[in-house]
């Protein structure tokens, strides 16, 4: 049994590998996102008579590389929810952040998890294109939003004390009386020629 942890970073990680009962193999070293630098460490990996594993947290899109090369290369490789690994890293008596202590941890976790670990598996289609529209979904209202404040204070400085009068308690957007009355009343002209 051997566990391989992986602390992932932007453009390099830090890797420790341990064996059965904790005995440190190679002491934290570090390895950068190349195809040369990750070679290395598959062939190391591979060059092993034991079972493998190796255990990285997933951070955002910063792990997809390695994974995507190791898993290539037929390696074992599971992905951690870094919160599972926080709570894991809690109970520890030493407490320290660095990325050398992180994947010592990571190691250690794999060894005591053994045998809970799982083969990560490549994303579905369908999950992969919700989890797009979901993003999208999120910067269109993030823009819906910072537009509707540039709308307001444009409208304070052109019409002020509008906001005051038309204001809703409603927290949908489709019931705005404002948006309503802008659109209805775009202009000025509009509401001088009322009677």
């Amino acid at each position: 049994m051997i566990s391989i942890g992986i602390d992932i970073s932007k453009g390099k990680s830090t890797v420790c590998i341990r064996k059965l009962h904790g005995e440190i193999v190679e002491k934290p070293f570090e390895v950068k996102h190349t195809l040369e630098d990750l070679g290395k460490l598959a062939d190391k990996i591979i060059s092993f008579d034991e079972e493998s594993k190796v255990v990285l947290e997933a951070t955002g899109h910063y792990h997809i590389p390695v994974l995507s090369y190791l898993q290539e290369r037929g390696i074992f490789v599971c992905v951690v929810n870094p919160m599972l690994m926080k709570k894991y890293a809690s109970i520890s008596l030493r407490k320290g952040k660095t990325d050398k202590l992180d994947s010592k941890k990571i190691s250690k976790f794999g060894l005591d998890n053994w045998y809970e670990l799982t083969n990560y598996k490549v994303e579905e289609d369908i999950y992969y294109e919700l989890k797009t529209l979901s993003r999208q979904y999120f910067q269109f209202m993030s823009l819906r939003i910072k537009l509707k404040v540039m709308l307001s204070n444009l409208l304070d400085k052109t019409m002020p004390g509008i906001a005051g009068l038309l204001a809703s308690n409603s927290t949908s957007f489709a019931k705005d009386k404002l948006s309503d009355f802008v659109q209805k009343y775009w202009h000025y002209d509009n509401i001088v020629k009322l009677s």
